[in-house]
């Protein structure tokens, strides 16, 4: 493990809970290895944070916050994995059609709404590592109403595309809360 010493540093790098994903390995572990180092650092960014500072908006008119960007990282697992990769019919838990920026909106500082977008997003995590771990091969298709048909593959690197994307989001949020960078 490379061990980088700034003084901008989020946090120490001994006590980083992440785990650096192996530098040889197949495939398959390799992209869940930097899947879920990506879900590690949503989830070390966002910690030690209270409702308020969790549901703080960037910037006017923005609706992002590190509250929404959890329950819209929630929607996306959600997505992919249970109705395009599994095929299962599973209606949002954030957004609708009345109010297609819910995850976003419905970002409030409330503890009970923190509690759930927590839950919901492990919920949906957990269910996307049990699919990903049965599945036979890296080449499992589901039906992506705007692709057609498509790789767990595919999935599994934009899904590191979409958190890598978010945290980057996230680092310029937090900093913004309490001047943590790094990381």
């Amino acid at each position: 493990m490379m061990v980088r010493m700034s003084i901008d540093m989020f946090t120490d790098p001994g006590a980083d809970p992440r785990s650096d994903p192996p530098a040889q390995a197949d495939e398959a572990t390799t992209l869940v290895a930097f899947l879920r180092w990506q879900r590690d650092t949503l989830e070390l960014k966002c910690s030690g944070l209270g409702a308020a500072d969790l549901a703080r908006r960037a910037v006017e008119p923005s609706t992002m916050s590190l509250l929404g960007l959890v329950r819209h990282m929630a929607e996306v697992e959600r997505g992919w994995f249970r109705r395009v990769m599994a095929g299962q019919e599973a209606p949002p838990h954030f957004y609708s059609k009345t109010d297609p920026d819910g995850d976003f909106t419905g970002a409030v500082p409330d503890p009970e709404v923190v509690a759930q977008a927590w839950s919901t997003w492990r919920a949906e995590v957990a269910f996307t590592e049990r699919f990903v771990a049965q599945a036979p091969d890296l080449d499992v298709t589901g039906n992506d109403p705007w692709r057609g048909p498509i790789s767990l593959r595919w999935v599994l690197v934009h899904m590191v595309e979409e958190y890598a994307r978010h945290n980057g989001h996230i680092d310029l949020l937090r900093q913004r809360l309490d001047g943590a960078v790094g990381q």
